[in-house]
């Protein structure tokens, strides 16, 4: 899978470990014997056995402790991914700078990418915790930033299964899109979760708009190798009653293209996000639920969305 070179009395390691997520294939290439794919757990369920033969790679991460910029970018912005704010810097051929830090503030990765994001090197700091926070988060970015122009955007979104069909339940932190999706697991027999964070969600090839599990789900461990025609989207905020609507076009718009994960700052990437929720609205229905914790929004929301009872 790679191989092996002493530099400065050090082994040094060339190791690619490829991934398929959403029907793209990604490489993670390890350069030193201190990172391995075990920093990974969460992405083992979509690796793969061997490099894939006439497949495009949605990029190559290269992961090389060794490594330092030449300079630092000018500061344009903090990106909030999971409630941590990592620091973006453009550098002046277009390429970025991304400082990850860690829940406590403390940096645990640098990144620094081509413009396009099909090709990056990070380095990490710190123990395995801090490394896996930052590899993690670096792959989650990669992954929505390169995808973006190839209609693909991960979505911060809580996701169930029905009958083969998606259904994504929206809204800002504190909304209660896990408690909604785990009252559909309770009240809706055949119903399974998808993942509870960050799903990709595509219009693939042929057309179809699609979800897919992913390697990042939050504080949710639901890492899972699955796929579904998207039956629905589901804007939920709380209320004393239960009361369920479909949305217009333009509402629709503008609650799903800012539960996107975005570089708000790159034209390319802000342009592909949005021509790709354009395409979702064109098929897919969104509705906004008012909504109290319990079986009777569930079975509201499952009845708008399926069209059954």
């Amino acid at each position: 899978m790679g191989e092996s070179r002493v530099e400065g009395g050090m082994m040094e390691q060339d190791k690619r470990v490829y991934y398929r997520v959403g029907r793209h294939v990604y490489c993670v290439n390890f350069c030193d014997e201190r990172n391995t794919e075990i920093l990974l757990p969460s992405s083992e369920p979509f690796r793969l056995d061997e490099m894939p033969q006439d497949e495009p790679l949605l990029f190559e991460l290269k992961v090389d402790d060794a490594w330092r910029p030449v300079q630092k970018g000018k500061e344009i912005g903090q990106f909030d991914c999971g409630g941590n704010n990592h620091g973006v810097y453009l550098q002046e051929d277009g390429g970025y700078q991304i400082v990850v830090s860690d829940v406590s503030g403390r940096q645990c990765c640098l990144i620094q990418s081509i413009a396009d994001f099909s090709s990056a090197t990070v380095c990490l700091n710190g123990n395995n915790v801090m490394r896996n926070f930052g590899l993690n988060n670096a792959l989650m970015m990669m992954y929505a930033f390169a995808g973006a122009d190839k209609m693909t955007v991960l979505m911060h979104a809580s996701v169930v299964r029905k009958d083969g069909e998606g259904y994504l339940c929206l809204g800002v932190s504190g909304t209660g899109k896990s408690t909604h999706t785990q009252n559909w697991l309770k009240y809706i027999p055949g119903t399974d979760l998808m993942n509870d964070d960050n799903p990709v969600v595509r219009v693939c090839d042929d057309g179809v708009a699609r979800v897919f599990g992913s390697p990042w789900s939050g504080k949710t461990p639901c890492y899972r190798n699955v796929e579904a025609r998207i039956g629905g989207f589901l804007q939920l905020k709380q209320a004393p009653y239960n009361q369920i609507r479909r949305m217009s076009v333009v509402e629709g718009y503008a609650s799903l293209l800012p539960s996107c994960s975005v570089m708000k700052w790159d034209r390319r990437d802000y342009v592909g996000a949005s021509d790709t929720v354009s395409k979702l609205l064109e098929q897919v229905p969104v509705y906004f639920l008012e909504n109290l914790p319990n079986e009777e929004a569930v079975r509201m929301s499952y009845e708008a969305m399926t069209g059954k009872e």
